[in-house]
């Protein structure tokens, strides 16, 4: 490995070196806000070293990784998800009888976990950054032990993420009995020359199931609302962007490697896996009268439209990108507003909690019908422009069929979405929701982040051309 190599890989080194720097932390008896303050600049110091090599990207490291301008826009997506995820989980923890602090070495080698996921170009790397995204995941969803909701969420998690690498470990080995190789590219070229065979297709239905279980795409959801509802908050949004993000960047690597746009057969099956992503995630939501089990639906929906635009190829990734970020800022958003909300006890995902809201906090109404109408892309918002441009590459590859469930699935997506702010709107109950009491510091911190997201979701959603024009420049860098 060259200097140069070594370089590229800088941010991801910081990012490892995060979750030590914690555990150190520990060791010496510091403070919860020490370490999260710690933790805060850690992440800062990834985004800055991703800034610093950005003019030595593309960057090799044979066999097993590349850094280049699609891993940089994912990682930094990552970055900034887990930037906001870090303070929600200051809040949401502080005032718990669980020690917080082993959470955000969890956290953090979670976050490493998918980093690794955006720069893999190997299967090796492929399973050890999934690995260590999901066994972080299972400790950080059964973090709260004293409920038991959230335990029975992190059991159900561990046996089904469980069995799912097993089927992504049999695919692979299919995959490599087919071409003799791990290495994207090299499975690509070997594809070219002799064809696919039926063993290589059985590979890739037994990686799809794999990915498809992440991604909580349809019929591999039905995870999501139990690890939504019982998942602590903070987690349950890191669940929703990070870990996602990681795992849609390295199914989008290796179906650009491997060509997998130009097999029919599998165009076709995941066509009717975004169909039916798309019209059973909305029709789910439509019966939830939990927040989170409603946004798990809701999520499921979401992917099945960034589903279009990965089917587009490559004239869908810059789209898709741009949904990521949309999605991501507003979902951020939401669940910081749960977990202002919520209790030492309870989350705070109950409909009829949310009563009222805006004539107790008219701010986190503000942020959370933005969001919501962010979700349901209602112009002026992010939504609006993310939906519009996975509409625009799927028509312009003549994906009718895609184009008009997305169309006609949104509709039934606005009713739920409307519900809740016609909620929010509303008497409010007699018996007002006692506040947080916290350090005023993080307090008026984490008001002031909920406050930036809702006018970067505003922003995007009118000036959308500034992230287009960067996430083209970057996806040039390849």
């Amino acid at each position: 490995m060259d200097n140069l190599q070594l370089l590229a890989l800088l941010p991801f080194m910081v990012l490892a070196t995060a979750a030590v720097v914690v555990i150190l932390l520990i060791a010496f008896k510091l403070s919860h806000t020490v370490i999260q303050v710690t933790g805060f600049f850690m992440m800062c110091g990834v985004v800055l070293a991703m800034w610093y090599v950005r003019d030595t990207l593309p960057r090799e490291i044979p066999p097993l990784l590349v850094v280049d301008g699609l891993a940089a826009l994912f990682t930094g997506l990552i970055i900034f998800s887990v930037l906001v995820v870090g303070l929600l989980s200051y809040i949401y923890f502080e005032e718990r009888e669980e020690n917080p602090k082993e959470y955000y070495i969890l956290l953090f080698l979670a976050t490493l976990g998918a980093a690794v996921l955006t720069i893999s170009r190997h299967f090796i790397s492929f399973f050890i950054g999934l690995e260590l995204l999901s066994v972080s995941l299972y400790a950080l969803i059964a973090y709260l032990r004293n409920r038991n909701n959230a335990i029975e969420a992190g059991v159900k998690y561990l046996v089904l993420a469980a069995l799912t690498s097993a089927f992504l470990l049999f695919g692979m080995a299919l995959i490599y009995m087919e071409t003799g190789s791990m290495e994207f590219t090299a499975i690509g070229n070997a594809i070219a020359k002799q064809g696919t065979s039926v063993l290589f297709l059985m590979g890739i239905g037994l990686i799809v199931v794999a990915i498809g279980f992440k991604l909580a795409l349809v019929p591999f959801h039905l995870w999501a609302a139990d690890v939504y509802q019982g998942a602590p908050a903070p987690v349950t949004a890191f669940i929703a962007t990070v870990s996602k993000i990681g795992v849609f960047a390295v199914f989008v690597r290796f179906a650009q490697a491997i060509h997998l746009h130009e097999n029919a057969l599998a165009i076709s099956i995941l066509t009717v896996i975004a169909i039916a992503c798309m019209i059973a995630g909305n029709v789910l939501a439509l019966m939830q009268q939990n927040i989170k089990r409603l946004l798990a639906y809701s999520s499921v929906a979401h992917f099945g439209y960034l589903l279009v635009a990965f089917l587009s190829g490559d004239a869908g990734v810059g789209a898709g990108v741009f949904y990521l970020l949309a999605y991501s800022i507003t979902l951020l958003s939401a669940f910081g507003i749960i977990t202002l909300l919520s209790t030492r006890r309870k989350d705070a995902d109950e409909l009829n909690g949310y009563r009222g809201l805006f004539w107790r906090n008219p701010l986190m109404a503000a942020v959370f019908t933005v969001a919501l109408l962010s979700l349901a892309g209602i112009p002026l918002t992010a939504g609006f422009p993310a939906k519009f441009f996975i509409l625009t590459v799927g028509v312009q590859q003549h994906m009718w069929l895609l184009a008009v469930v997305l169309v006609l699935s949104s509709v039934i997506g606005l009713y739920y979405y409307l519900r809740i702010i016609s909620t929010l709107f509303a008497a409010p109950p007699l018996s007002p929701v006692k506040e947080k009491s916290l350090h005023p510091f993080f307090y008026a911190a984490t008001y002031a982040s909920l406050v930036v997201l809702m006018f970067l979701l505003a922003w995007i959603g009118i000036f959308p051309g500034f992230i287009v024009d960067n996430v083209q420049e970057f996806l040039v860098i390849r």
